[in-house]
């Protein structure tokens, strides 16, 4: 039993002055304040200062980190991952693929499964809650960096293919919802608890209509790879940025969306529904030079993740999304916390992850006001 303490505690949706937090066996058995009660006596104390305790980081849409892509990762791969997606604030997260051949994408959901199913695992790293299937079930329009030759029409069968080789671990999905057979496959995956989300689309305001009615509560990488907004015309972004059964994550790096935009999103969504994605690459935390994106070969160079010309993937960390959020949008800390925790863990209607309250992993991080990461906890352990 240990105890944690610092000037100030972030639910997210509570501030708790002089917070408590007593972990055994890597979760909170206590969580109160100092003004009601003192610490336990006789017990070790970790105590930080000036910081601010959050709940971890949850990133639901994440390709790769330091060199390692999580389509082609081995074992010792997913462990420097893991470990670097800690050192920004990130304790959970869910690994993403990218369109491929079927036979890839099923070995890589299995070789998946495998990774979230592993026990054991040593403190200090991020943790696979989930996957999250992007492609093959996108627009040819909208596809981005996607390969042509693998964008598939989605159909039950192939869902089902995708789903017993990823033994029931696919968490999110992402899905054009024009694409004949759409419908089905989104009553289908959210009948199975996956979050649907709508993206790498070309879908008019009716059809994203349609897929929410489906049963799609969510949106992917919001404006990109999407049919733009227009004023006549507002496809599918009109329908992420008005309808409040949608939670949207966005990539605010700076790059994918300007300053403004990610303003305009973060105000459409409010602090309630916005998510925070990095839609990081293996290239992030490394030198600039070429990584692999999948299947394909990607080239980094100030900051962007390109190929043939077109951005793939990004090198952002949360850490630095949640302090571009406080800087492009001027939203408090607490409020850039919650859509990089609570907000996620909610989308894919998680209950133990992304808050801070007695019973859930004691996954947090400390944080400087401005938002810096000073230290992660995952399950009790300093890292």
């Amino acid at each position: 039993m240990i105890v944690f303490t610092a000037r100030r505690l972030y639910t997210p949706q509570e501030s708790i002055d002089r917070p408590v937090v007593v972990v055994e066996g890597g979760r909170i058995v206590e969580l109160y304040s100092q003004a009601s009660r003192p610490i336990p006596a006789g017990l070790p104390v970790s105590d930080f200062g000036e910081g601010t305790l959050a709940p971890g980081y949850l990133d639901i849409h994440i390709h790769g980190n330091a060199g390692q892509d999580v389509m082609q990762a081995e074992a010792a791969g997913f462990s420097a991952l893991e470990q670097s997606l800690a050192r920004h604030g990130v304790t959970s997260y869910c690994p993403t693929t990218v369109t491929a051949p079927v036979d890839a994408t099923l070995h890589a959901l299995e070789r998946l499964a495998n990774e979230i199913e592993a026990d054991g695992k040593p403190g200090g790293r991020a943790r696979p809650l989930g996957i999250h299937l992007e492609g093959p079930f996108i627009s040819h329009v909208r596809r981005g960096v996607h390969p042509p030759e693998n964008i598939l029409e989605p159909t039950p069968a192939l869902f089902e293919r995708f789903w017993q080789a990823a033994r029931g671990h696919i968490r999110v999905m992402t899905i054009a919802p024009e694409l004949p057979g759409a419908r089905e496959v989104i009553a289908l995956a959210a009948a199975r608890g996956v979050c649907v989300s709508i993206g790498h689309s070309d879908a008019d305001f009716a059809t994203a209509q349609a897929a929410v009615a489906a049963g799609a509560r969510h949106a992917t990488h919001t404006f990109n790879a999407m049919r733009p907004l227009g004023h006549r015309d507002p496809g599918i972004i009109g329908e992420v940025l008005t309808d409040d059964r949608l939670s949207a994550d966005l990539i605010a790096d700076g790059i994918h969306l300007d300053p403004p935009i990610v303003e305009l999103v973060l105000r459409a969504k409010g602090p309630e529904r916005a998510v925070l994605i990095t839609d990081a690459i293996s290239a992030t935390g490394m030198p600039e030079g070429k990584y692999r994106l999948g299947s394909f070969e990607v080239e980094v160079k100030d900051g962007k993740c390109l190929y043939e010309g077109k951005l793939a993937g990004s090198v952002l960390t949360m850490d630095r999304a949640v302090r571009n959020v406080m800087q492009f949008a001027h939203w408090d800390l607490a409020r850039a916390v919650q859509a990089a925790t609570l907000n996620p863990a909610r989308a894919l209607r998680l209950t133990d992850c992304g808050i801070l309250k007695v019973g859930v992993p004691a996954d947090f991080v400390v944080l400087a006001s401005n938002g810096e990461i000073r230290k992660t906890i995952v399950r009790g352990a300093e890292f």
